[in-house]
C-alpha cells in the first residue's frame, strides 16, 4: 500500500502527495506536496534550502526559487493552520532551511498492518455454508460503497459546475508606525499580494481587485460594506503596519464585505522587510486567504 505518516488530525500520503484532515480531503498544490513529504520523511531533520532546491527544482528547471520555495511553504503553513513566529509543523531555522517539528506517526515498515487470520482457518476448506453469508455481505457492502462514491462524485461536479470564483478586493496597507520610509513597504507588500492572489492556479477560484479607487479611501472615510458593494467583492484583504523600538508588526486581515465579519487574521512580526521578507509575507497572506476561502 502506499506509504502514509500522521501528525495532528493530518494524514499526509507521502508518495501520491494527497493530504486530509480527520479524513477529509485537504487541497495541496504539487510542488508544497513534494516539499512537504521531502520534511514528513525527514521529520526532525533540517533540510537545507539547497538540497529542497536540487530535489524539486532540478538543474535546468527555470524557475525563481527563492520566490518557489517562500510560497511552498507559506502553502503549507496555510492548509496546515501553521505559523512562521509559532510553528507546529513546519520549523525555519535561519540561513540554513526547514525542519519538520511535529510528532509524526508511521505504520510499520511503512505499510499498513494487516491482521492475519487465525492458523486453522487458513488451514481448513470452509463449508460452503460459511462463504456464503460472508461473500453476501460484502457484496452488499461494496455495492452501497460504490453508490454512496458515485453519489458524491456526480455532487461534487455539479457543485464546482454551479460555483462562481469569489471576489476578493485588496485594499492599499496602512502604515501606522509613523515613519515615511515604511509608506512604500506598505503600498508594495499590498501590490505584491495582489500578484499572488492573481497568480493562474487561483485565479481559477478567486477574481482579484486590487487598484479601484474605491479601494484608495483613507482608513478613518474607508466603509467594507460600502467597498463591497462598489466592487462586487465578496471579501476585503487589509493589514497595518505597527512599530516598536526593536521590531515591525504586520496585521493583516481577511474581512467579509457583506457583514464585516472577520473570518481571517495574523500577526507578522519581523526585524527588516527587505524585497524577499516582503515577497514572503504577501504570499505568507495570499496563501492563507485562498486556503481559508476554499474551506468556507
Amino acid at each position: 500500500m502506499v506509504e502514509h505518516a500522521e501528525f495532528g488530525p493530518f494524514r499526509f500520503e507521502l508518495t501520491a502527495g494527497t493530504l486530509s484532515r480527520h479524513g477529509m480531503p485537504v487541497r495541496l498544490q504539487p510542488q508544497p506536496a513534494r516539499l512537504l513529504a521531502i520534511l514528513v520523511s525527514r521529520a526532525g531533520e533540517v533540510v537545507s534550502r539547497d538540497e529542497l532546491r536540487q530535489q524539486i527544482w532540478p538543474d535546468g528547471t527555470y524557475v525563481d526559487f527563492e520566490r518557489g520555495l517562500n510560497f511552498a511553504v507559506a502553502h503549507i503553513r496555510a492548509v496546515l493552520g501553521d505559523s512562521a513566529d509559532a510553528p507546529r509543523y513546519i520549523e525555519t531555522v535561519p540561513k540554513r532551511g526547514y525542519r519538520f517539528i511535529a510528532p509524526v506517526r508511521r505504520p510499520p515498515n511503512g505499510h499498513e498492518a494487516v491482521t492475519a487470520l487465525p492458523s486453522e482457518e487458513t488451514s481448513a476448506r470452509p463449508s460452503e455454508s460459511r462463504i456464503e453469508p460472508r461473500i453476501s455481505r460484502t457484496l452488499v457492502v461494496s455495492g452501497t460503497l460504490a453508490v454512496l462514491a458515485v453519489a458524491a462524485v456526480v455532487a461534487m461536479l455539479w457543485s464546482r459546475a454551479d460555483a462562481r470564483t469569489v471576489r476578493v478586493a485588496v485594499v492599499p496597507f496602512d502604515n501606522e508606525t509613523g515613519q515615511d520610509a515604511f509608506d512604500d513597504v506598505a503600498v508594495a507588500i499590498a501590490d505584491q499580494t495582489v500578484a499572488r492572489l492573481a497568480t493562474p492556479e487561483r485565479l481559477t477560484r478567486l477574481s482579484v481587485i486590487g487598484n479601484a479607487a474605491a479601494l484608495r479611501r483613507p482608513r478613518a472615510f474607508r466603509d467594507i460594506k460600502d467597498i463591497g458593494r462598489q466592487v462586487a467583492a465578496d471579501y476585503v484583504v487589509l493589514a497595518q503596519m505597527k512599530v516598536d523600538k526593536s521590531r515591525v508588526r504586520l496585521i493583516a486581515h481577511l474581512i467579509r464585505a457583506s457583514d464585516e465579519a472577520h473570518v481571517w487574521a495574523n500577526v507578522y512580526d519581523r526585524d527588516s522587510f527587505t524585497l524577499e521578507v516582503q515577497s514572503e509575507l504577501a504570499e505568507a497572506i495570499a496563501a492563507a486567504v485562498d486556503a481559508r476561502l476554499a474551506a468556507s
